[in-house]
């Protein structure tokens, strides 16, 4: 078994007059979330086909789990589950019909796990209900358990949460945290960036069918968050009114804890060393770190400042 479970090199897809990727670079190792993020038409679902052997690439190469999606998509759906933005079902059949006919497809016969997969998706007292009675959110969960009926190496999730209630989102982001803690490889697809806070290993910024930038948001945010703040606190306050005063602070604003602005944050070691050392009993230390919407923003200034720039 590959490292890597996803590839993607130098792949390219046009429909028509549209080009849907371009020179598309893309690694997403196995047991990982990777969040692919962008506006809508940035090329994230037609990414999802691709890697299924849904759509055919125009050029370049792409590797699940080792395997052409060309030669051997049969193999990489056997292995996959897919939750489309607007799934498909039976709507005269029941929960439970669909679910035992998706067993079918799968030919995994009477040990199919359906109550277990319905139940871990809060839908197993609806599967006696035909899905043409289901609520959006009832309808994204039946896919969700539809999706690891067959015990999936990889799950494929496309806006897994659009047009669900916030309760229901949330339901279903902690239901991906789950899966995710159990080594399955995730990918999801969402322009709406707080659902990737706190489930993302890497995120791929996306854009005109490229992966503008992709790395795990830490290190993104090393590369990109120029924000140098950090906020202090001590058991006695008054000890903080020096900060102003130590080399490498470039501003300093007390409003109930201190937030001080550094040159650089390689200064912090230093400046702790020196607040410990004239007494302050330092309760709070904390840099400011982006939230994945501000990262997001300035991931796109940097890149639109790099291709104007290209561009001169």
């Amino acid at each position: 078994m590959p490292e890597t479970a996803i590839t993607f090199t130098r792949v390219n897809r046009t429909f028509g007059d549209i080009k849907a990727v371009q020179d598309l670079e893309l690694d997403i190792s196995l047991g990982s979330v990777a969040v692919l993020l962008g506006p809508n038409g940035a090329g994230k679902t037609t990414t999802v086909r691709l890697a299924t052997g849904a759509l055919g690439a125009d050029s370049g190469t792409i590797k699940v789990l080792g395997r052409d999606p060309r030669v051997d998509g049969n193999d990489i759906r056997r292995v996959s589950g897919v939750v489309p933005p607007k799934a498909a079902f039976y709507d005269r059949l029941t929960g439970r019909e669909n679910l035992e006919f998706a067993a079918k497809l799968w030919e995994l016969g009477s040990a199919a796990p359906i109550d277990a997969s319905a139940e871990r998706f809060g839908i197993g007292h609806a599967l006696g209900q035909e899905v043409g009675g289901y609520s959006t959110g009832m309808r994204t969960r039946l896919a969700l358990a539809r999706a690891i009926l067959h015990d999936p190496t990889i799950l494929l999730l496309d806006e897994p949460t659009a047009g669900l209630d916030p309760e229901s989102a949330r339901a279903v982001l902690d239901l991906i945290r789950d899966m995710a803690g159990q080594g399955r490889t995730i990918v999801m697809c969402t322009h709406l960036l707080h659902e990737a806070e706190g489930i993302a290993d890497q995120v791929v910024l996306m854009n005109d069918g490229h992966a503008w930038v992709a790395g795990h948001p830490d290190h993104l945010a090393d590369q990109y968050w120029s924000d140098n703040r950090v906020h202090f606190d001590a058991e006695d306050r008054t000890d903080l009114a020096i900060l102003s005063d130590l080399d490498g602070v470039v501003e300093a604003s007390f409003n109930g804890h201190v937030t001080a602005e550094l040159d650089h944050l390689d200064r912090l070691p230093d400046i702790v060393a020196t607040l410990v050392g004239r007494g302050a009993r330092l309760t709070r230390v904390e840099p400011i770190q982006p939230t994945l919407e501000e990262l997001y923003f300035e991931m796109q200034r940097h890149r639109r400042g790099e291709r104007e720039g290209s561009k001169a």
